[in-house]
């Protein structure tokens, strides 16, 4: 075991030293997303219930989520699901032991936030009948 007694430096990178990117915060994100999809996965439990139970708490439940703020969540809960499944996508290609070099990792990042942005405008765009 190293003696560390007389280290003048940190063993490892130190938040005050380490110099974070894109990828870093595409990590992050991944893992925020994972979240995100489980607080999205009770809201969709909670419109199934709705659903199941009556026509009124239904229709309670349709008017929150037709409601401003209820858009908005909703909004962030497909950029979530889109961005954690291309990430997952990136993992998946990593899995498979390709795109471990730094132009590829950098490219995956950018492509991957681009492409999450891009689908879910796209998908809000189809689902709100403009074209």
């Amino acid at each position: 075991m190293a003696d560390t007694r007389n280290a003048r430096r940190p063993l490892s990178p130190h938040l005050q030293i380490y110099r974070g990117g894109l990828t870093m915060l595409m990590s992050i994100a991944h893992r925020i997303t994972g979240v995100a999809l489980y607080a999205g996965t009770l809201l969709l439990v909670w419109w199934l219930t709705a659903a199941a139970t009556s026509d009124p708490y239904f229709d309670m439940v349709q008017a929150v989520f037709a409601s401003v703020p209820g858009r908005l969540v909703l909004f962030g809960f497909t950029w979530a699901l889109i961005h954690h499944t291309l990430g997952g996508i990136r993992h998946l290609i990593w899995d498979m032991g390709r795109g471990f070099g730094l132009r590829h990792v950098e490219m995956g990042a950018r492509l991957s936030l681009a492409g999450s942005i891009i689908l879910t405008l796209a998908v809000w765009a189809i689902g709100l009948g403009v074209s």
